[in-house]
């Protein structure tokens, strides 16, 4: 896989599966080892768990994530992210609010045989639970 085959696949990725909710094409994208490092604790770390929290995140969110920056080397992506989250129902026990909040962010993917096998974020949940709350920090809000 050329690096720039890597740069599409996440760009694919991100677009399909965190913006748009869409799951059914993760074997497409996800070593069948495929780790997250990233996924709450009571999730479990692998496929079955990062569809969980997509369905989870779009229960509460119309999520759009921007990459500002992408970064690869052989094997390695990372990825500066923007991501626009308007709140359209429950999370962390604030109701949907109508709000956009906006925070940056980190992802890192590693890939094996052509699809990610290990992926780490870096992205201020807190920030978001502040920005609907109406507490400053470093988010933006829109309504």
């Amino acid at each position: 896989m050329t690096i720039q085959e890597q740069k599409d696949l996440i760009n694919t990725f991100i677009t399909e599966v965190w913006n748009q909710g869409n799951t059914t094409r993760l074997d497409h994208f996800l070593h069948p080892h495929f780790t997250d490092h990233s996924l709450p604790a009571q999730l479990p770390a692998n496929a079955t768990g990062l569809q969980q929290w997509v369905a989870m995140t779009h229960t509460s969110f119309k999520p759009e994530t921007i990459i500002e920056e992408h970064l690869a080397e052989e094997g390695k992506n990372i990825i500066k992210i923007v991501m626009r989250m308007k709140h359209t129902g429950l999370w962390r026990g604030i109701t949907a609010t109508g709000l956009t909040v906006t925070t940056k962010g980190y992802r890192s993917f590693r890939f094996q045989d052509g699809r990610i096998i290990e992926h780490w974020a870096l992205i201020d949940g807190n920030a978001l639970e502040q920005g609907l709350k109406g507490i400053a920090h470093d988010c933006k809000i829109a309504e």
